[in-house]
C-alpha cells in the first residue's frame, strides 16, 4: 500500500494486504481516532463516497468511510448488524461497492477491483454468518450452498487463508 508510518498491528497488516495503490496515508494514520473501543480492522480499500475520495475500512464491527481532509472530515459508518445486503460491480480496474441497510443504499464507486471483490466477499461472508433475518425463511440446503459458494470466492479473491477456509468450511458443515 505504499510507505506509511506504523500506526497499530492490525492496521498496518491491513493496509499491507491492500497493496501499493491504496494510498490514503493522512486516513490510516487518523483512522485510530475514529475507531470504537476494541475495534479491530480487517481490511482496507480507497474509494469515492459522498462526493470526496477515502479510505473505506471493514472492522469487526462495522464499514466504515473515512475522509481526513485538511479542512474538514468525513465519516460514515455501517453497522455490520444493519447491512441487510452488499453488491459488487466490477469494471477492468475499478468498481462499486452497494451497501443496503434499512431501506438505504450507499455506493462507494472507484475502488479498486482486488479490494472490492474482497471487500464484498467478507462483508457477504459476515452476513451468511449471522444467520437470516428475523421472519425470513430459507431453505437450509440453500442457506449452507450460498455460504460455501461465498466462501470459495472468498479464497480465490485471497481474502482467506487456506487454513481459515478450511475452518470456516467445517463450521458451515457443522452449521448443518
Amino acid at each position: 500500500m505504499g510507505k506509511h508510518k506504523a500506526v497499530r498491528p492490525d492496521i498496518d497488516a491491513a493496509a499491507e494486504q491492500a497493496g501499493p495503490a491504496l494510498g490514503s496515508r493522512r486516513e490510516i494514520e487518523h483512522l485510530p481516532s475514529v475507531l470504537w473501543e476494541g475495534e479491530r480492522v480487517d481490511m482496507l480499500a480507497t474509494g469515492l463516497y459522498g462526493g470526496g475520495n477515502g479510505l473505506v475500512a471493514l472492522t469487526d464491527r462495522r464499514l466504515v468511510f473515512f475522509k481526513h481532509g485538511l479542512m474538514s472530515q468525513r465519516l460514515e459508518d455501517f453497522p455490520l448488524g444493519n447491512i441487510s445486503s452488499v453488491e459488487w460491480s466490477g469494471g477492468l480496474l475499478m468498481g462499486t461497492l452497494t451497501v443496503y441497510t434499512s431501506g438505504n443504499r450507499a455506493d462507494i464507486k472507484n475502488v479498486a477491483k482486488a479490494q472490492g471483490a474482497a471487500l464484498s466477499g467478507q462483508l457477504r461472508m459476515r452476513l451468511a454468518t449471522k444467520g437470516p433475518a428475523v421472519g425470513a425463511v430459507a431453505s437450509p440446503g440453500q442457506d449452507v450452498a450460498s455460504r460455501l459458494g461465498t466462501l470459495d470466492q472468498l479464497r480465490a479473491a485471497g481474502a482467506i487463508s487456506d487454513e481459515e477456509y478450511r475452518s470456516r468450511r467445517e463450521a458451515i458443515l457443522n452449521s448443518i
